[in-house]
């Protein structure tokens, strides 16, 4: 799914020789569960990792299956985690029902200021369950943010030493009490800079939240 990504993390790992508090995720995507299986071994031999902190079905894919050999492996202790993915917003239905009827740990589903449908079902669901929520295409795989820096700065985005359109759109993100984190990806240093930004400061109450909503809107 990553190309070479997987590969290169582990040359990292092997040579920065620096692994405490990395927290190892990855994936299985596959339709068979045998299948599935392999692709985690080659992650872990890659990674040379005893264990896992987490694991996800991509895009519930066979996820009946793979859950039962991720809920085996984490009874095991060779896995932390438990969790399932969907983006593109689709398939929320089958999310909701994975999250009422199944033991996970995370769940990752697109959420920004402008793709809010998780806000409805999605979000009180794993805030009252205590499954961690992962905000994937934060910025709608760069068309956010690309659209709103043709438009100014909102004069309140200063309160919360936001300086760009990218650290404002990420803090109405994790702001979210539900969300735990969101998974924004660049190929570009400047663009990480602005990410990292998102870091400072203090982030927007619900009010804000809101304000920031109907800014966007009416641009």
């Amino acid at each position: 799914m990553y190309g070479s990504s997987e590969r290169n993390l582990g040359y990292c790992l092997e040579n920065l020789k620096y692994v405490d508090g990395l927290f190892s995720a990855t994936k299985v995507w596959t339709t068979s569960v045998e299948d599935g299986a392999a692709e985690i071994q080659a992650s872990r031999n890659l990674w040379k990792v005893d264990q896992f902190d987490l694991l996800q079905v991509h895009n519930l894919l066979s996820w009946q299956g793979h859950l039962e050999t991720l809920f085996e492996m984490k009874q095991l202790g060779r896995l932390r985690y438990v969790g399932v993915t969907t983006s593109h917003g689709r398939r929320h239905a089958e999310l909701e029902k994975i999250m009422l009827t199944q033991p996970i740990d995370f769940v990752q589903a697109t959420y920004n200021a402008i793709d809010r449908e998780v806000e409805q079902r999605i979000l009180p669901i794993a805030r009252e369950r205590g499954i961690a929520f992962i905000a994937n295409r934060p910025f709608q795989r760069g068309s956010l943010v690309d659209w709103a820096k043709k438009h100014p700065l909102p004069g309140f985005a200063r309160e919360f030493e936001c300086d760009n359109w990218a650290s404002l759109l990420l803090k109405f993100i994790v702001s979210h009490p539900a969300v735990t984190c969101a998974i924004p990806s660049t190929t570009r240093f400047d663009h990480l800079f602005e990410n990292m930004s998102a870091m400072r400061g203090i982030v927007p109450e619900q009010k804000m939240r809101e304000t920031l909503v109907k800014y966007i809107a009416a641009l």
